[in-house]
Parts: C-alpha cells; structure tokens; sequence
C-alpha cells in the first residue's frame, strides 16, 4: 500500500512591505513603555537642552519626566482647573502654561511656584509659547484672541482680536523674534508681527485648524485639521504647496524630526505617519491602542513619546547601536556551527547511514488520510488557520475537490457552519490566487443550500453578501477591460504613426539621393 502525501499548499506570491532605509531606522525602537496619566495628555514638550527631559501636561499638572524615568521627577500643580500647552524656552530654564481659567503662569524648572502671572483672557487659554528672543510670550485663548506678554514687566503688550472662534494651536518664528502664528476654529491660520497692529497673512485651511508647524527656515508652515495636513509658502504669500490626505481622522498634532526631513503628524485613528519633506510621501507609520492627542521626539530622535486620550503615555526609546552591533556578533559563530558541513558531499569511498525522517502530520491531513472528508474540512476552517492561513483551507477544498468528496463535505450542515463557509468564501474569492477554486465552492453551496433559501436570516444574508462580491468583481473586470481596449487603441495609433514617421524619412533619404546622383 502506498504511503500517505501530505496535502500540498501551494505558495504563491505575497505582497510584502517593502523594505526602505525609513523601515529600518523608524523600527530601531524598543519595546514601549507605558505611563499613566491622571487625564487625556494635551501637549508633550521636550527641553531644548540636555539631558533633555520633556514636559507632560495633563488634567491640572505638569509632569516633568527624566529620558527613561518612568515617574515624575518634578510636578507643577499650582492650578485649580486644566492645565494646557506647557512649553520650554529655548534655554530650557522656563516653563509657561496656559489654564482653564484663562490665566498663563510661568515657571522656573528648579522652583515650584510660578515666577509670573499674566491674566487678561477672559476664557480657557489653550496656546501659549516663547518668542525666539526669549522675553516675550505669545498666546491664544477661547475668547477669540491672541496675544503677547512682556515677561519682565508681566504686562501685554498687544492684543489681537481677528479670529471669529476658539484658538487652539500657534507657533513662533526661529528666525525672526516679532512673528508668531495661531490657528483657530474659523478654518483659518494668521501670523502675526509684533510690530503691526493687525495680522500680516491670513491662511483658509478649510477645517478647523489643530495644529500649526513652522520649519526652521521660516519659509514653509505646515497646518493640521480635518483629516489634512497641508504645507503653505510663506515666501510666497501663503501659497498651498501640498494637501495631503492619509488619516481617516481629525489629525490632532504635528512634529519634526531632528535634521527636519521627516514630517510626523497624529491623528484620533490612532496612527502616527512620518512624511518625507521633499516628496511629502508617508514612508512609515507607527499604530497605538487609542486616539492620539500629543505627540514630541527628542532631538537626535532618541526618544518618540505619544500621549493619548485615555491618559497614557507611550513612550519609546532607540535601541543603541553597540548593541546592536553585539548581538550580531555573538549570533554569527552560532550560525556558522549550525550549517557546518551541510554542503557535504559524500566521496565515493564513504559509507552513507540514511535515518529515517518520521513525517508528523497536521490534523487536517491525518483526517483526510483516514477519509474524514467533513472534519478535515472543519479542521482549516478553524480561526487561526481561516483567518491567517487561507492558502491552507483552500488547498484543503481543492484536495477535496480532486478526490471528488467536496460535495459531500460540503452537504448536511447547520446554519452556524453555513454561515462560516459562506462568509469564506465572500471573503476570499476576490482574490485571484483563490478565485478558480473558491468560485467551484460557491457553485456547490448555491445547489446544495437553495432549498432552504429563505428559512435563516443569516444563511440569506450571506448569500447576498456573495451575490454583491462577486457581481462588484465582474464590474471591475468590465472596467478594466474598458481601459485594456483604450490602451490599446492608443498603443495602435503611436504605432502607425511611428511606422509612417520611418516611411516619410526613408523616401525623403531615397529623394535625396537621387538628387545628389543627378548633379554628380
């Protein structure tokens, strides 16, 4: 009697990531680590100045947390609602925070209690930060205005009243100390100069603006709401450069990375996407459990840290490369002991030992070598195997199909595992590697099951599921034969003209030569 063959899977092609420089450094991260906030993380600062501790805005408090601290080593907590928009100075010595009680407080990060007080917004101030010469701050509050601060004095020095809802994002210029920028509600971006009594720009973004980004050369502002991140030319009057459009939700917050190539934007579908800036392409994407508010990356791009809605901070830090480079080097000698003397090959003087190999088989092909035809079908209809796996259960039906029991196999079953299989199948048989044998099981399913057409509610619904999928397949078919007919043609046409174009040249080259004989 002949020895039993396993059912071969057949291994087809899959589409597989692809492997870029991008891949490989965004993916050189550790394991993350996990903080608990005591409420939604509204804003994550990094200190401009090592050892480049960042600052955490949550609830009402400040957390000041170490590189790879997993506790607070600092806590500001001189607020009696929400506290937003905690931000260092340049220097890193200051801290300013706006409140939900519309005052803006600053700090010292070696002292507790704020060093000044600037009250003048009449609602929640959501936006606060440093201009680049250090001494004055702007703002932005939900009473509609933006405003600036002498830090000396404590006083303001200007008040503008322009934007019609909440502003909620805002930024400063590196390269010029009197500009500053906000974001608002009303769909617009304006900047500002300190010297003017009225803003100098005005940007339409389209959606309620969260976030606003100004590269370190002062030329390009990258603003964020809805589901777009948009890049203007500033130089240029605020001209839209790209509209990019790869979040299914509102993107909450924008950040550059070190050397300002990469763009990283987060949004509530909780993805973070990291752009390049020359061709404004996604080259990778991060995914965390909820929606993402905040997000920072140290310099040198160290440290990623993400906060989210639920009050959690992810925090990731770089694996070094020392390490890296050791455990490359420990693992070499080991894989060379493990392949030495595979590629031997026996002299004609040696005496071969054969061992024999004892073949374990998988429970669906231990079921079809003892002709259980409908439990083999029910063992790779089984999740890990359906849902990661199909090559295997559709290897399983073509096996069946082959030894002419898949009918059978298929027959005499309840509402549950109908359901399944039909649910399968809907899946599946789009996919072409799976189509020819998919679209036999579907023919099968629809003669055995027609009787009972009407009986279940969900057996029904999954043949109209089927019915849907396989008629949208027929109209994409339809369509690209369409487009495959108009290539075609044009293929045709730049082919009788490149052929007319040669015929035109070789008589003009024959006439040509005729003359010149005639004159010689």
């Amino acid at each position: 009697m002949a020895t039993y063959k396993p059912v071969v899977v057949q291994a087809l092609p899959r589409l597989g990531e692809r492997i870029t420089q991008d891949t490989v450094y965004w993916r050189g991260y550790k394991t993350p680590v996990q903080i608990k906030e005591f409420g939604a993380v509204n804003k994550i600062d990094f200190s401009p100045v090592p050892p480049y501790n960042y600052a955490v805005t949550a609830s009402s408090r400040i957390h000041i947390y170490g590189r790879y601290s997993q506790e607070p080593i600092k806590t500001f907590s001189r607020f009696k609602d929400a506290a937003y928009c905690a931000t260092y100075r340049d220097d890193g010595n200051l801290l300013v925070a706006g409140s939900e009680e519309g005052s803006i407080r600053l700090f010292d990060i070696s002292g507790r209690a704020p060093l000044r007080q600037f009250d003048g917004h009449t609602k929640a101030v959501h936006v606060v930060g440093f201009l680049s010469d250090k001494y004055r701050i702007f703002s932005g509050g939900d009473d509609y205005s933006s405003n600036l601060w002498d830090i000396p004095s404590a006083t303001e020095v200007v008040s503008y009243s322009e934007h019609t809802d909440y502003v909620r994002c805002g930024c400063a210029s590196k390269v010029n100390a009197d500009v500053f920028i906000t974001g608002s509600y009303d769909h617009t971006v304006k900047l500002f100069d300190a010297r003017t009594k009225s803003s100098v720009m005005t940007i339409e973004h389209g959606q309620p603006v969260e976030s606003v980004l100004l590269f370190p050369s002062g030329g390009l502002l990258v603003s964020a709401g809805g589901r777009y991140v948009k890049v203007w030319d500033v130089l240029k009057g605020g001209q839209l450069l790209v509209s990019l459009k790869n979040h299914h939700k509102t993107v909450t917050c924008l950040c550059l990375n070190s050397s300002g190539q990469r763009l990283l934007s987060g949004s509530l579908d909780r993805h973070v996407k990291i752009y390049s800036t020359t061709s404004y392409k996604v080259v990778h994407s991060f995914n965390y459990a909820t929606s993402i508010l905040s997000l920072a990356l140290s310099p040198e791009d160290e440290t990623i840290v993400v906060g989210m809605t639920n009050g959690v901070l992810n925090v990731k830090h770089r694996k070094p490369e020392e390490m890296k480079e050791k455990s490359q080097k420990k693992r070499q000698p080991a894989y060379r002991t493990y392949m030495k003397g595979r590629t031997y090959m026996p002299k004609q003087e040696d005496f071969c030992v054969s061992k024999p190999v004892k073949r374990v088989l998988r429970k669906y092909d231990k079921l079809l070598k003892s002709f259980q035809s409908s439990k083999a079908l029910d063992a790779v209809l089984e999740p890990p195997i359906r849902l990661y796996t199909p090559e295997v259960t559709v290897a399983v039906m073509q096996e069946l199909h082959r030894r002419g029991t898949l009918r059978s196999a298929l027959a005499g079953r309840d509402e549950k595992q109908i359901n399944l299989l039909l649910t399968f199948v809907a899946r599946r048989v789009i996919e072409p590697r799976f189509t020819p044998v998919l679209v036999t099981v579907a023919d099968m399913l629809t003669d055995i099951y027609q009787p009972v057409v009407g009986q279940s509610a969900i057996v029904d619904r999954q043949f109209l599921r089927l019915q849907e999928a396989i008629g949208k397949e027929i109209d994409y078919q339809e369509e690209l034969l369409e487009v495959l007919g108009m290539m075609d043609t044009l293929f045709a046409t730049f082919t009788k003209k490149k052929a007319s174009y040669l015929e035109e040249n070789r008589s003009k080259g024959l006439t040509e030569t005729v003359e010149t004989n005639m004159n010689n």
